[in-house]
């Protein structure tokens, strides 16, 4: 139990340095075969499914998260339009 306890930040840094696409992936995974495992006859065979099914649905929502680097404004008569965002933002 220790050694899980220190693993988890490791594993939590090592997933920061992911775009959004591959963290949604990896979340989506993780906890899709945890509640597979939980609900499924064959722990195994949930997890296996639950794990699949997670990772691309998490993919997918990373994915439209990323957005197109273009932000929303408004100006000052209230008209919205797109532009690029600032750098760095």
């Amino acid at each position: 139990m220790k050694k899980l306890i220190l693993l988890v930040p490791f594993l939590l840094f090592a997933i920061a340095a992911c775009t959004p696409t591959q963290q949604g992936a990896a979340i989506g995974g993780a906890g899709g075969a945890a509640v597979g495992a939980a609900v499924a006859g064959n722990e195994l065979e949930g997890a296996l499914l639950g794990g699949a099914v997670g990772s691309v649905a998490g993919a997918l929502i990373g994915r439209a998260s990323e957005g197109s680097s273009q932000c929303v404004y408004r100006d000052e008569y209230g008209r919205r339009y797109t532009a690029a965002c600032p750098r760095g933002y």
